[in-house]
């Protein structure tokens, strides 16, 4: 245990700090503290010495400077029970402090305000207060540090009992040197965003948590769920949950890739997903219908799912939603009316996600590989008519290209090799995460059933045979959207030609894997 006998206080955050220091301050602890700290201090009466008095040098620069002094960082850095550090110090008149309660300048806060401008984002860049909690944390051996009011209980518990455990001392060093790497490396986003960089030689990310989740993927694997420390709204990462069980790890990516998919849309839609993968999707002149058509795509593999709405649930749309087993629903808003007929079912959960007008797929994407991680850009390309080519003779009616082009904004958030078969503005058939391409159409096939007849086919990628055309064409399909780049892509509009196919080809891939 260290006995602590003289104390550094130095907070933005204010939560707490006067009951703690009065509480020290009972305790015969001498406090030094700076700035707005020390005012704060000496308005409720607690007795405490300015840094000015420790360092015998006035805080200048509008504050810049104050606790980066020798009279400061030695008595943080000086081992107690070395005798050369401890000769030095008493060379040089130099208490060592015991305690130091430091957190840092709202940068965070700052950033993310409406308007913030870059000279007010650098102002709120901290030196002084990393340097000390980086001094006191390398030296948790003589020295306890605490960044987090929620700490400070647990420290004068221990204080009380005579000192604080080495055990304790421990985990806040390392709790204090998360909280520097963290600010830094928001303060390393921010700058580098401001230079337009997008894959710079060095990337630091960090996240906050959540919430502790039960398990992962599966029973036997921990899991936790982080958000950014400055997450946009319509995302998982900050909906308000309404009702229901906790999310699980698997609940949280399919409620984040149906969000995905819907934000697609601007007209009335409802997307259903299992494992990621969207099993219906529909749009309509108004939420009831649009959930009708996605739920009729798939009666079967909705069963238990997970549901994205673009609009806010109406009654009429809640009183369908209630009627099958669903996991979790996710809207910007939900009617009262809407609310209480959705409680009705204990465990299901509702989300409010809010705007989703920004969309949720942009960003940098990361995914964790063997010793690395991979990074890219969100998928937020779409594509006009206009960027696509027609490559058979026949031109798609109008009302095709409606469909095709509803296929291909579903057909991108489907796992490679991904084929959709669509038609009303209605997934019929969904074939995903085949290894060959004429196997997805296979099943999105047989999904579709009579249903293919008359349907329209989008694929993620090119097709390198024209099986998926044969395929297409004995089903019913009467027009296809493909990316087209094909060393036989004529062979594929040969087959289509002889079939009275429309193709069209988007020069866009999607491939998701």
């Amino acid at each position: 245990m260290k006995s602590i006998r003289r104390a550094l206080i130095s907070v933005s955050d204010k939560t707490g700090i006067v009951d703690l220091a009065k509480k020290l301050s009972e305790l015969g602890v001498e406090i030094v503290s700076t700035g707005g700290t020390r005012q704060k201090l000496v308005d409720a009466g607690v007795p405490v010495i300015g840094v000015s008095e420790v360092t015998g040098f006035p805080e200048i620069l509008d504050g810049r400077v104050k606790t980066l002094h020798p009279r400061i960082h030695a008595g943080l850095l000086a081992v107690r029970d070395l005798e050369n550090h401890a000769r030095q110090l008493r060379e040089q008149n130099i208490e060592p402090f015991d305690l130091v309660v430091v957190n840092l300048y709202p940068f965070q806060q700052t950033i993310s305000k409406p308007g913030v401008t870059r000279e007010e984002a650098i102002e709120n860049i901290d030196i002084g207060g990393p340097s000390m909690v980086r001094a006191a944390a390398k030296n948790h051996r003589d020295v306890t540090v605490v960044v987090d009011p929620a700490d400070y209980a647990l420290v004068l518990a221990e204080i009380n009992r005579g000192g604080v455990q080495v055990s304790t001392r421990e985990r806040l060093a390392a709790k204090a040197f998360r909280h520097t790497a963290a600010y830094d490396a928001l303060i390393a986003s921010y700058l580098t965003g401001q230079t337009g960089e997008t894959h710079p030689e060095k990337w630091t990310i960090t996240f906050e948590k959540a919430q502790e989740l039960r398990y992962g993927e599966n029973p036997h694997q921990s899991a936790a769920f982080y958000r950014e420390p400055l997450p946009g709204s319509g995302t998982v990462a900050t909906a308000e949950q309404l009702h229901g069980k906790e999310l699980s790890y698997n609940n949280i990516n399919d409620a984040n890739a149906a969000l995905e998919m819907v934000s697609e849309f601007d007209q009335p839609a409802v997307v259903a997903v299992k494992h990621m993968n969207p099993c219906g999707v529909g749009v309509g002149e108004n939420l009831a219908q649009a959930y009708r058509k996605a739920y009729e795509s798939d009666p079967v593999s909705i069963f238990g799912g997970i549901i994205a709405l673009n609009r806010r649930v109406d009654r009429e749309t809640a009183q369908s939603l209630k009627e099958i087993f669903l996991e979790i629903i996710l809207a910007p808003d939900f009617e009262q009316e809407a609310v209480a007929l959705l409680k009705e079912k204990k465990n299901l959960r509702l989300l409010r996600v809010g705007d989703l007008s920004k969309g949720v797929q942009g960003g940098i994407r990361v995914s964790s590989v063997g010793g690395g991680a991979l990074a890219q850009a969100g998928d937020v390309k779409s594509v006009s008519r206009e960027e696509c080519t027609v490559a058979t003779r026949r031109e798609p009616s109008e009302a095709e290209w409606e469909q095709l082009l509803f296929a291909w904004k579903v057909v991108k958030h489907v796992k490679s090799n991904a084929i959709v078969l669509a038609r009303d503005f209605s997934t019929v058939g969904v074939g995903a995460g085949q290894m060959n391409r004429v196997g997805a159409a296979r099943i999105a096939i047989a999904q579709a059933g009579e249903r293919g007849k008359g349907s329209v086919l989008a694929s993620d990628a090119f097709f390198p045979m024209k099986d998926t055309v044969e395929s297409a064409a004995a089903a019913g399909v009467t027009a296809i959207i493909q990316p087209g780049g094909s060393i036989r892509d004529q062979e594929s509009i040969d087959e289509a030609d002889r079939h009275g196919i429309s193709m069209v080809f988007t020069h866009t891939r999607h491939f998701k894997h």
